[in-house]
């Protein structure tokens, strides 16, 4: 479980996309078991009602796709209208759209537009949708869940990918500049490979003993991250102690040169 009180974010409404499993799953719960009130979205409904049936407290859930401008708008102003208020937003939303490595000559334009969408745009839309609750109240905080991919390279070749989480690192910190005088800050979170989906705990596993000893010792901390690392990463940017950080993107890797 991610560390803290049980009930830092009482009276919050939190929107977490990318819910129906790993980090997404993780980071919902974090806000849940410490009160926020939690309205969570993902593509996948079965995943969405796994996460809901086994939440720490309950959780508003609904099937949308972020690159559907209609979809987002209607769910952000759905939970804006029940409780209120939008007090934090969390783009977790994005991963490789089951795509594998292919060479760049040979990437259709479809291909590269549906990673860009769910990894950027999606979380474009989010932010636009929410961020009118957030000028209102004078209060906000945006947490974008990009990747180390975005810093560096990704070793899944999809170039799309990498620019797209790129992408959202460079949004983090214009939107950060622009958000600010509302009070809203914006911050990004950069996870190292963690194996807490399916894609990723099928790719550790192919890596074998021997595959996963090399991996580790890139890793200063000589052990693989868990979803529960990201989520407390999540935490920290969205508690009231950091109300001063803005437009900053946190590595959460177990440390790599």
């Amino acid at each position: 479980m991610a560390v803290g009180l049980a009930h830092d974010f009482n009276d919050r409404t939190v929107i977490v996309t990318g819910a129906a499993v790993g980090l997404g799953r993780s980071i919902a719960y974090a806000f849940a078991e410490r009160g926020a009130a939690v309205w969570a979205c993902d593509i996948d409904a079965a995943g969405l009602m796994e996460t809901a049936s086994a939440a720490p407290a309950p959780i508003t859930t609904r099937v949308v796709s972020v690159a559907d401008r209609a979809g987002v708008q209607d769910f952000v102003g759905d939970a804006w209208r029940g409780t209120g208020r939008i007090d934090i937003l969390v783009n977790d939303a994005g991963g490789l759209c089951g795509q594998t490595f292919q060479p760049v000559d040979e990437i259709s334009e479809q291909d590269w537009l549906t990673v860009l969408h769910a990894n950027l745009t999606g979380a474009f839309l989010c932010v636009q949708a929410a961020t009118p609750a957030m000028k209102q109240a004078g209060y906000g905080r945006i947490i974008n869940v990009a990747s180390n991919a975005g810093l560096h390279t990704t070793v899944t070749g999809i170039q799309a990918y990498a620019s797209a989480k790129a992408g959202l690192i460079g949004l983090t910190r214009q939107l950060s500049q622009e958000l600010g005088r509302f009070g809203v800050t914006v911050n990004a979170v950069a996870p190292g490979a963690i194996p807490c989906n399916p894609y990723g705990l099928a790719k550790w596993e192919s890596l074998g003993p021997e595959g996963q000893r090399m991996a580790l010792e890139r890793v200063a901390m000589r052990r693989v991250g868990h979803a529960e690392d990201v989520a407390n990463a999540v935490l920290f940017f969205a508690q009231e102690s950091t109300r001063w950080i803005t437009g900053q993107t946190l590595s959460v890797d177990g440390g790599r040169p």
